[in-house]
């Protein structure tokens, strides 16, 4: 699953994160976490993951984030807490690691405990995904957005973006035991709201996965239809058309496609 995934449902968490925790909004490359020895461990978690991720920066960027612990630790007040936290949150990210990140974003939602906090929390989490081939700390981040786009979820059972985020998180990071559970859950979403253009997008998105591109662009085209806005419905087109041979086609779409 790539960043766009996610930002086509959650552009307005992307632009919150820009905003208040001043990210850049680049894909984390998670820089050196995946070369850490926590990454051989049975399991894992933040007391593991943070001093991994701190071996991975320059000695500089080491000290601006330890100079933020010193100051989140001398903090009183919640307000107090959330600036800081908001400071690390953004300084992880921008520093290419979205799992540190998501975990002082997940911070800020525990004192805030709004349906925009969790949702950012999840989404930074959600982030670190495509980067993360190893399968311990992918289970880490999915675990931890899992949790918040529920929370997001109890706060607000009637916006869909958490619902389609939370299967968006069991479509890249499958559990074991039901393989299928983020398909099953979009293809729910999609029978209760058959014309939302976000959920057709990713349904449209796992038929081009498996090579079904009548059915992507069936999907896909319908989305498309209901918002012309969505460039990368148009881009999946191009290339669903092209797959198909339909050339003419293809080319339409792609005049329309912004990658």
């Amino acid at each position: 699953m790539t960043k766009l995934q996610y930002a086509v449902i959650a552009a307005a968490l992307l632009l919150l994160l820009v905003l208040r925790f001043g990210c850049e909004t680049k894909a984390p490359k998670m820089k050196g976490l995946e070369k850490s020895r926590s990454l051989v461990a049975q399991n894992t978690d933040i007391n593991v993951l943070l001093p991994a991720a701190k071996d991975s920066l320059e000695a500089n960027d080491v000290a601006l984030v330890e100079a933020l612990e010193d100051e989140l630790a001398r903090q009183s007040s919640d307000t107090a807490k959330i600036a800081v936290l908001k400071r690390l949150a953004g300084e992880w990210y921008s520093l290419g690691n979205a799992v540190i990140s998501g975990h002082y974003a997940q911070q800020i939602a525990e004192l805030l405990n709004t349906e925009e906090s969790w949702s950012i929390a999840g989404t930074t989490y959600a982030l670190a995904l495509p980067g993360l081939s190893d399968q311990v700390v992918r289970d880490f981040a999915a675990s931890r957005a899992t949790k918040a786009f529920e929370n997001a979820i109890s706060i607000n059972p009637e916006e869909l973006s958490h619902k389609i985020n939370l299967a968006l998180v069991y479509t890249d990071n499958p559990p074991q035991d039901n393989p299928m559970k983020g398909i099953l859950m979009l293809r729910e979403l999609n029978d209760s709201s058959p014309d939302n253009p976000a959920i057709l997008v990713q349904l449209g998105r796992l038929a081009m996965r498996t090579n079904q591109f009548d059915r992507a662009v069936e999907r896909l085209g319908r989305a498309f239809e209901l918002d012309p806005s969505l460039t990368e419905a148009a881009c999946m087109l191009a290339d669903a058309y092209n797959a198909l041979g339909d050339k003419a086609k293809a080319n339409s779409f792609a005049e329309k496609c912004t990658r």
